[in-house]
């Protein structure tokens, strides 16, 4: 039997979004279960985001790539392959070039004739000229010394309709199971779309009245023609469509009933968000609430703390094992390690438990540090065939939450797992290592907020292997003094936690992160 620690009911994730807004930028934490699952920045001058529409000019043809790079106003042209102008691209050209002109007079399409498709096996230099004024869409943000990267596939997104000019299809969200719902919204949506939009009903639209979805049909609608107007008489570059901005735009994708709270505390972005959550989702807009307390918004919300200890080259779980992930130009790999304290019983079920709670933490780890390409896992090596298999069943799952494209590969006979998944912008980065006081600044060491998680951590450990000893603790002087502060003190609360007094003394030769637990006999318990 798995233990139950390792297996969370993955569908009922309660979740809080923290929003730290200051004069330069937003910082937004997503929280599931209360651990930190995904991390936003946004620029406050920020001009360049993925779903945002321009009217661009081609700037230079690249056969040799079956490419175009394309002036859309960014410092490094965008980048615009053959596979994504889509099969209607000359339908799109087509209306732009009317648009811009003139001798187009309505955005509806009801008597535009939709023109033949593309092939998908053709060459740029055959569909697109040079100095050609075009409409795209931002795929994925500026990503190193790279522009954006733009589509030609044109979608205009909502809460619960995606809308997609020049095409006549409806596709209703595979999350949605119901056949006789996925029945009832595909001939509602066939009623109230416009002649040659295609419509994509996200999974938020089950069960949704057919007045919600017309509305926000009107107002996809009305986003359609605002790009329209624009384009008359328009000389590219020149952007016609902002997508949401960050926040707004993670709760239309992601709001559902799971979500419990959204905190801010700039009085302004309150507002905002509030007037928007009234917007989509009038019964939910009581779960926004302004911060107002002394201390930084993330800090409170123990965000900072959590960062802390999810970035830099490792990532510790509570079981005591860890991840090693480095990254390269090609690839990511990410190391499975067991730590010191693998059971010696059940060796099999221990290192299954292991993995199981790895590749839980790998699914975050993922899309916190919205790690893109390829990236390889190297797992605990597992002899017994119904184990891997439980493995990959469940990675899929824990791997469900991300609203990034990837692909998962059964484990190879190495015991490597294979996984890629979609870049849209670059991977988040954040140095935790702090400077250390003992070499003034010219070594590094580990977060010292994190110092009391890994005492406690080995204090278990010890616990568990040798529950009759008697156990003493020696450290730094200033780490000493803060175990022992107030009433009660964390020393007072071990004594209620562990029903064990732990001895604890200073030395003022340890450093600050040095720690040492000894036994009756003043012998050192070693870990490693």
């Amino acid at each position: 039997m798995l233990r139950r620690s390792i297996l969370p009911n993955i569908e009922t994730v309660e979740k809080e979004l923290i929003i730290n807004s200051t004069p330069t930028e937003v910082e937004i934490a997503l929280l599931e279960r209360g651990k930190l699952a995904e991390l936003h920045y946004q620029k406050t001058n920020e001009n360049f985001t993925v779903g945002d529409i321009f009217l661009g000019r081609i700037k230079k043809l690249m056969p040799g790539l079956n490419a175009a790079f394309v002036d859309i106003g960014h410092k490094k042209d965008a980048f615009l392959h053959y596979t994504d102008l889509g099969p209607k691209l000359r339908s799109l050209i087509k209306y732009t070039n009317g648009s811009v002109s003139g001798s187009i007079n309505t955005p509806m399409l009801d008597n535009f004739k939709i023109e033949p498709d593309i092939i998908k096996t053709g060459k740029i230099d055959q569909v697109l000229d040079k100095r050609q004024q075009i409409l795209l869409q931002i795929l994925k943000e500026p990503i190193s010394t790279k522009g954006p990267r733009l589509t030609c596939e044109i979608t205009i997104p909502g809460r619960y309709l995606v809308v997609t000019p020049f095409n006549d299809v409806i596709a209703v969200s595979k999350k949605i199971a119901n056949p006789e719902e996925r029945k009832r919204l595909h001939v509602l949506i066939e009623s109230i779309k416009p002649k040659n939009f295609g419509v994509i009903v996200r999974t938020a639209a089950e069960g949704k009245k057919v007045a919600d979805l017309h509305e926000e049909m009107r107002q996809l609608m009305l986003k359609w023609e605002s790009i329209f107007t624009q384009m008359k008489k328009a000389k590219p570059p020149v952007k016609l469509l902002s997508e949401l901005d960050k926040t707004s735009s993670i709760l239309r994708d992601l709001l559902n009933d799971q979500f419990s709270r959204v905190v801010v505390n700039d009085k302004q972005l309150y507002s905002n968000i509030k007037g928007y959550m009234q917007s989509i989702a009038p019964k939910q807009a009581k779960i926004v609430n302004q911060y107002k307390g002394g201390k930084p918004i993330f800090e409170s919300f123990g965000v900072n703390r959590q960062i802390k200890s999810s970035f830099g080259k490792t990532a510790t779980m509570s079981s005591g094992a860890y991840l090693v992930i480095e990254s390269t130009e090609a690839m990511h790999v990410i190391d499975v390690n067991s730590g010191h304290k693998m059971p010696s019983s059940d060796q099999a079920e221990a290192i299954l438990n292991v993995n199981m709670e790895s590749a839980e933490e790998i699914a975050r780890q993922l899309r916190l540090r919205d790690i893109g390409g390829l990236i390889i896992i190297d797992f605990i090596d597992m002899r017994n065939n119904e184990h891997r298999k439980i493995l990959q069943k469940r990675m899929k799952e824990f791997m469900k939450k991300d609203r990034a494209q990837h692909t998962i590969l059964p484990l190879s006979k190495f015991g490597l797992m294979q996984i890629t998944r979609q870049r849209v912008r670059p991977a988040i980065k954040i140095n935790t290592a702090e400077k250390c006081p003992t070499c003034k600044g010219t070594g590094k060491m580990n977060a010292s907020i994190l110092l009391l998680d890994e005492i406690e951590r080995d204090l278990v450990h010890i616990l568990q292997s040798r529950p009759n000893s008697s156990i003493s603790l020696k450290a730094n002087p200033y780490v000493v003094a803060y175990l022992k502060r107030g009433l009660p003190s964390i020393q007072m609360k071990w004594i209620r936690k562990y029903y064990k007094w732990i001895k604890i003394s200073e030395d003022p030769d340890f450093h600050i992160n040095l720690y040492k637990f000894y036994d009756g006999n003043q012998d050192e318990i070693r870990l490693n």
